[in-house]
């Protein structure tokens, strides 16, 4: 039998330095914390081998490093997300058929995420700029500029039950038809040395970033919306983070917008990831919530469920075990700029008072019958088969 070439030893020692800093992060309070800090791990490192592995100057493809088995960077469970590398110079054709999704967005990024700063976006344009034909088929033509490193696609849906994924495609028209390069040991070597950096790279990021952010604000508050800094000019977000114990609550406000496609809020972990969304209720659209008469959507965010009696409501968000997190909402394909009046307004009280409250502001929340409650939770997870890929 041949000597082992050793080309695996980088990300051995990557995994188990992933490992330490997962396993001692500051903010890992129960052993269920823990745990989800190595489901974390897992999706870290399925990313790194993908990033890495997948990663072809020559024959470029759009791969999904993001999805429900792999969150970071407070992913959006709205969401299906591209990437593809780019080469400066490169003349690159990008094909698609656009779905139904409520935006479709398109950034050139010059770089990374990193522990200390955000890549500069060099370019960024949704679905209104294309020429979609009756078909629904679009074509574009981009060069990478100087500094392109990475074309990022979102394909974002307001409405699960309804709205259909499209198609995309990406190629090089001075390589298409090439066979692709013979491996080597070389390349297999770097590879899993970019592998290895990734990893870590990642874990680093994401612990430092959403201190750069929510983490900036006061607990227990959102901010005022703002163009999303190194996002789409169309698109504004509302930041923050929560602290609850078991019977406390946040009552989150904040006006229907019907001036943008897409408008929603989540919560996520202190992993700076989304927690389940699929199994839990723990990011609403403005399709999927229950808007008040008053043109208000009235969120509840809380561990336990804070409707009459105990009993879950429409606009419950779960915390899941989470009693710290961050919390964000967001306007996508905005015809206007929106200002204080448009944003949330945060209320926290105890979660035995959410009914009363809401009666007080002439709004009770009605409460759902376990049944009802299982039955939005099924929709939730069908919608979620139907268009993520893992």
């Amino acid at each position: 039998m041949s000597a082992s070439l050793g080309l695996t030893a980088p990300l051995q020692a990557a995994i188990a330095e992933a490992e330490e800093l997962i396993a001692n992060a500051s903010f890992i309070r129960t052993e269920a914390d823990r745990l989800e800090g190595y489901d974390y791990l897992a999706g870290r490192i399925r990313m790194a081998m993908q990033t890495a592995f997948d990663y072809d100057l020559e024959q470029p493809v759009f791969v999904n490093p993001t999805h429900q088995f792999s969150r970071q960077g407070l992913d959006n469970p709205d969401a299906v997300y591209f990437h593809a590398y780019l080469k400066e110079g490169v003349e690159y054709v990008v094909r698609g058929r656009r779905g139904t999704s409520a935006d479709l967005s398109f950034q050139v990024m010059g770089g990374g995420y990193s522990a200390d700063s955000a890549p500069a976006s060099l370019l960024a344009f949704d679905d209104r700029e294309l020429k979609v034909d009756d078909d629904g088929r679009f074509e574009f033509t981009y060069v990478a500029e100087p500094g392109a490193k990475t074309l990022i696609v979102r394909e974002v849906f307001n409405d699960w039950d309804t709205e259909e994924r499209g198609t995309l495609t990406i190629e090089r028209p001075d390589t298409i038809g090439r066979a692709r390069r013979q491996l080597t040991e070389a390349t297999l070597r770097k590879k899993y040395e970019v592998a290895a950096r990734s990893l870590t790279g990642s874990i680093q990021t994401w612990f430092a970033f959403p201190h750069f952010f929510q983490y900036k604000e006061e607990v227990n508050t959102l901010t005022v919306p703002a163009s999303t800094p190194g996002g789409l000019p169309s698109q504004f977000s509302s930041i923050g983070h929560y602290e609850l114990d078991d019977d406390e609550a946040l009552i989150v406000t904040v006006p229907r917008c019907d001036d943008c496609t897409y408008q929603a809020i989540q919560i996520g972990s202190d992993w700076y990831a989304s927690t389940d969304y699929e199994t839990h209720q723990t990011s609403l659209t403005k399709a999927q919530a229950h808007v008040d008469d008053d043109g208000l959507m009235r969120f509840v965010v809380s561990e336990r469920p804070p409707g009459p009696g105990g009993a879950p409501i429409a606009n419950w968000l779960e915390t899941t075990g989470h009693r710290t997190g961050a919390m964000m909402l967001r306007w996508q394909q905005l015809s206007r700029a929106l200002g204080a009046d448009d944003g949330p307004r945060v209320q926290r009280v105890a979660v035995d008072d959410v009914p009363a409250v809401l009666a007080d502001v002439g709004h009770p929340a009605a409460a759902l019958t376990d049944e009802a409650y299982a039955e939005r939770i099924a929709a939730r997870q069908r919608a979620v088969a139907r268009r993520m890929i893992s």
